[in-house]
């Protein structure tokens, strides 16, 4: 669960440009803080319920070159509270809601949803936007039409859509998706990650070229 084309995704994808303060939701590693904090000079502030995780976390900004705009906090999102009004919030929220459950209790909580459900997610979010905000996910297919409609029962209006197949040809299996409170015609793309298995499209490369080495 450390790294995961998911969280690479979302952290090469997401808006971050003129942004000054970001919360990383359920931040794992710290993968996508990081990469946020290499494209941005953006605050990064990430939170995690998994006590593990957040000492994971720290140890990689620590080593960080963007250590100084970087902190992580050992919390559940409800219980999250702040006088910061962030500009970006990013989330790999948890997807699993009935599917059997791994041994491995740390892993269990990293992808089960009953710990950070999606209407949780954007209730919450939607009370530390600033007015400009943007909220950014990745979630698999099947649970974008349940999380768009909680996003606009949340008054947040979508952006960005982008569907994710894993080969060209496939049907897609991840959406990006982007929402704020202004109102405005979304863009939908799409993309595919690999031409084979043992080739990355030159979209993939295009998004993700700075972070791979």
């Amino acid at each position: 669960m450390k790294v995961g084309v998911d969280g690479v995704l979302l952290g090469a994808w997401a808006d971050c440009k003129n942004v000054k303060y970001v919360l990383d939701v359920g931040t794992g590693s710290g993968l996508i803080a990081l990469m946020l904090a290499q494209r941005s000079g953006a605050l990064i502030h990430a939170i995690d319920i998994d006590e593990n995780a957040c000492k994971q976390a720290e140890i990689n900004f620590n080593n960080s070159p963007f250590h100084d705009r970087l902190s992580v906090e050992c919390c559940d999102f409800r219980d999250f509270s702040t006088s910061v009004r962030y500009d970006l919030i990013v989330s790999n929220p948890p997807y699993f809601s009935d599917s059997l459950k791994s041994p491995d209790k740390n892993r269990s909580l990293a992808r089960h949803n009953e710990h950070l459900p999606l209407d949780i997610l954007f209730k919450k979010s939607a009370s530390l936007l600033s007015p400009q905000g943007k909220v950014a996910l990745i979630l698999p297919i099947d649970r974008w039409e349940n999380a768009n409609s909680l996003a606009v029962e949340n008054q947040l209006i979508l952006c960005r859509k982008t569907l994710v197949s894993t080969l060209q040809n496939h049907p897609p299996k991840r959406v990006l998706s982007e929402y704020s409170f202004i109102k405005q015609s979304p863009t939908e793309t799409c993309f595919y990650i690999g031409k084979t298995k043992q080739e990355y499209s030159v979209e993939y490369r295009a998004l993700t070229e700075d972070f791979y080495l």
